[in-house]
């Protein structure tokens, strides 16, 4: 049967019995060495050093480590009291979600004329899904789509107008110049059976 391996929280309470029983400075190279968990001595460190309970600092070219009791102890105030004021501040606004909620059941006590009311609001709510099915099934017979159309329409035949107009304006002036019509309507792709827009 093998040996199971440290968990990550019991190797950071051994690093910091190491760091609290001696009371020392250590770099990163003399922990690996007398740590038991040899392996993640560095990724053991790098957490504590996160989570605030061990303090580093760099000297010259390398980084110390250290950790005493009593800065354990201060640290862990520290995070207590902003817990507390965490705790504080979601009690105050776990109260004034309740009594906001209270207030807004006011008024909406289960009474028959209520049940009634909420019955007749389910019914309308029924018959004006009814009522958009039935108008959905009509489709372009729609009246609000035909208006949309018909304004379509309107502009797509304004625009149609405009380019027969600038197109006979420019037939005219270039025959105006000399060019021979026929010419001038191959160029532009405009065939013998072309009418004249009228509004």
């Amino acid at each position: 049967m093998s040996k199971r391996g440290l968990s990550m929280e019991e190797k950071k309470t051994k690093m910091l019995e190491i760091f609290h029983e001696s009371a020392e400075f250590y770099s990163l190279k003399e922990l690996e060495k007398i740590a038991p968990m040899v392996q993640s001595v560095k990724e053991v460190v790098d957490d504590l050093v996160g989570d605030g309970l061990v303090n580093m600092d760099k000297i010259g070219t390398g980084n110390y480590f250290w950790s005493l009791p009593s800065a354990a102890g201060a640290t862990k105030h520290v995070i207590l009291s902003k817990a507390t004021r965490e705790l504080e501040s979601v009690n105050v606004k776990i109260n004034e979600t309740t009594a906001a909620l209270k207030e807004a059941e006011k008024g909406r006590e289960d009474t028959p004329e209520r049940r009634n009311l909420l019955s007749d609001l389910e019914g309308l709510n029924q018959t004006a899904q009814d009522l958009k099915a039935e108008l959905a099934a009509f489709g372009a017979a729609d009246p609000v789509r035909y208006e949309r159309k018909k304004e379509a329409i309107k502009v797509c035949k304004d625009a149609a107008v405009r380019w027969t107009d600038n197109t006979l304006i420019l037939l005219q002036y270039a025959s105006g110049l000399g060019a021979e019509d026929a010419q001038i309507r191959g160029m532009l792709g405009i065939g013998e059976d072309w009418e004249d827009l009228k509004m």
